[in-house]
């Protein structure tokens, strides 16, 4: 888990909007196996581990179901500490009935399911850093099937209690609509590196040569608009900074490629091309 601490500027708590928040607070409870930390009359945060919120959600007055063709949110993607904890959770998908797909990405092995409004989720285990493949900057992953037999083959708990408490936000997968503008404001403004590309439509980006942070994708096309702050979906995530002196040299880039850096409740916050919120925060 190395890539998801200091020294390393990493992606961590995603605040999502959602249409029902005792629906959804019970999705992520009882089917994904979070545990409640803080709540509100509107909100509700969750985490693994008692301290670390991982994931907020809110039900904002007047809110509406996210239209598909819009920009935001893919998926956001939890990482587990070990094979074995995926396998519990692909176990207790498979005793719920729940319904979900899989992908084994070379540097990782993953499984996807939704949320009640649409919201994709990513959970997924890395292999060993020591045996990614890495070509001229650039590391190999794809999309091949799960071996969900060899998976199963792990020793589990007999009794599911949860997400381990050693879940991290993994990386954030967004959809946009122009991939050269999110590529500098990620890459020339906030720091990032490409790590991989998926022709002209994907772009994997991350700090010290972790396979992705942040994702980017124009899969639904170049023309798609961005989502209405009235609609379901992202509201916001934070990137952590490893000091003060790394954050003020990216407030810096960002504002020579001329984006307001503000600053909202003692947070300094950006605005990247889809619209999306970000808080820059410190390790």
């Amino acid at each position: 888990m190395s890539f998801h601490k200091n020294p390393v500027t990493f992606v961590t708590h995603v605040e999502l909007k959602v249409s029902d928040l005792t629906q959804s607070t019970r999705f992520y409870t009882e089917v994904l196996g979070l545990k409640i930390k803080e709540q509100t009359s509107n909100s509700m945060s969750f985490t693994t581990n008692g301290q670390d919120v991982l994931l907020t959600i809110t039900q904002p007055n007047n809110i509406n179901k996210k239209q598909e063709q819009r920009t935001g949110l893919y998926h956001f993607a939890l990482l587990l500490p070990k094979r074995a904890d995926l396998a519990q959770v692909v176990r207790h998908f498979i005793n719920l009935g729940v319904r979900f797909g899989g992908g084994d990405h070379l540097v990782s092995e993953a499984i996807y399911l939704n949320d009640p409004d649409g919201n994709g989720i990513e959970i997924y285990v890395d292999r060993d850093a020591s045996i990614w493949q890495w070509s001229d900057g650039e590391v190999a992953m794809t999309t091949d099937p799960v071996d969900f037999d060899d998976l199963l083959k792990e020793s589990v708990e007999p009794v599911w209690n949860g997400l381990p408490k050693g879940t991290v936000m993994g990386h954030i997968h967004l959809q946009v609509n122009d991939l050269e503008k999110n590529k500098e404001f990620y890459v020339d403004g906030l720091g990032f590196d490409v790590v991989s590309r998926y022709g002209r439509e994907a772009l994997f980006l991350s700090d010290s040569n972790y396979h992705h942070h942040i994702a980017l994708n124009t899969w639904s096309g170049t023309q798609i608009k961005h989502a209405e702050k009235t609609e379901t979906g992202i509201e916001s995530y934070e990137i952590v900074f490893p000091s003060e002196e790394k954050r003020q040299e990216v407030v810096a880039s960002l504002r020579e490629l001329g984006i307001p850096v503000m600053e909202e409740e003692n947070d300094l916050i950006v605005f990247d091309p889809s619209d999306i919120k970000i808080k820059l925060m410190i390790s």
